[in-house]
């Protein structure tokens, strides 16, 4: 196969969302990859998917994860039905300035309480006063999704307990509990999915911390009212049987409405709207040398810097 041109590929806000695959073997397919099930076999838009889950059961061979490889998509190794994240690989983007802008904010206190008031401006639909603090804030928030989850309980007539489940034992939750478990964790890989296309880290958080998915829960709740969640509630409306599965089949017809990746995109640029970000790498040559750090600014890379000095 020769070598993928990375600008032909397509930015990460118009890539479908993500497939999800259990007991199949996965094969290369001339340029692309296909899945083959007891059910038979499925052809995957490998240049177009911004993530593949592969659940229990799954098989993928060496050609077929160089295929992914080369077009930027990103393979996850996840639990039943997606509700653990193991393992993943490579992002499409080859670039640092998301991660480095990141990594700044993340680090300054200052910048560090921008990101968090403005994370949760973005949940609200009215302006934020700047002389509420944080744990006001906080119990803002707390109220909004109680509202949240009590009118949806509501409008799909589901009974309504609040949000409990044991993690050593999912099986024990009520159907409604289940579904929402499964609805965020499809939330939770196509978040990571594009946060790995834009070259951000999983793991720097800033309301969540301490977690290897900590970025990632940040960006999700941005979401959940208008995605995970309601798809949760309306699959276990529907019926108790099998409403894991339906309740990431109705996620992601939600998530395609609701234009969650092309969001995703901007909802994180606007977190760090203060500085140039330029985390798709559209006007840079990805396959040239890094720069050289310098306190003066970076310095090209690649080639000799002779030293005036004798």
């Amino acid at each position: 196969m020769s070598k993928t041109n990375l600008r032909t590929l397509s930015r990460y806000s118009d890539s479908l969302s993500y497939a999800y695959l259990e007991h199949a073997v996965i094969e290369q397919e001339q340029h692309s990859i296909a899945a083959f099930t007891p059910d038979g076999r499925i052809s995957l838009p490998v240049a177009n998917l911004s993530c593949l889950l592969l659940g229990p059961g799954t098989r993928i061979t060496h050609a077929a994860i160089k295929v992914l490889a080369e077009c930027g998509a990103l393979v996850a190794w996840t639990g039943h039905d997606g509700l653990k994240f193991y393992a993943s690989g490579q992002s499409k983007t080859r670039l640092s300035q998301g991660i480095e802008l990141q990594a700044k904010h993340w680090a300054d206190p200052d910048l560090h309480l921008h990101v968090v008031r403005r994370m949760y401006q973005l949940r609200f639909s009215e302006h934020l006063p700047r002389h509420l603090a944080l744990q006001q804030i906080r119990g803002k928030e707390g109220v909004r999704m109680r509202d949240v989850y009590q009118k949806l309980a509501q409008q799909y007539g589901v009974v309504w307990r609040g949000r409990s489940y044991d993690r050593k034992n999912w099986q024990s939750a009520d159907p409604v509990n289940k579904a929402l478990s499964a609805a965020n964790s499809a939330l939770y890989g196509v978040i990571s999915a594009g946060l790995h296309a834009l070259g951000y880290s999983l793991s720097l958080g800033f309301i969540h911390t301490g977690k290897q998915l900590s970025f990632v829960y940040d960006i999700a709740d941005l979401f959940k009212t208008e995605t995970s969640i309601p798809a949760a509630f309306e699959a276990a409306a529907q019926s108790d049987l099998n409403v894991e599965s339906r309740a990431r089949s109705i996620f992601r017809d939600r998530a395609s409405h609701e234009r969650l990746q092309d969001r995703l995109v901007k909802a994180t640029a606007s977190l760090f709207s203060n500085e140039k970000n330029n985390s798709q790498g559209d006007n840079v040559d990805v396959s040239g040398p890094a720069d050289l750090w310098d306190p003066k600014g970076n310095q090209r890379g690649g080639i000799l810097h002779a030293c005036d000095d004798p």
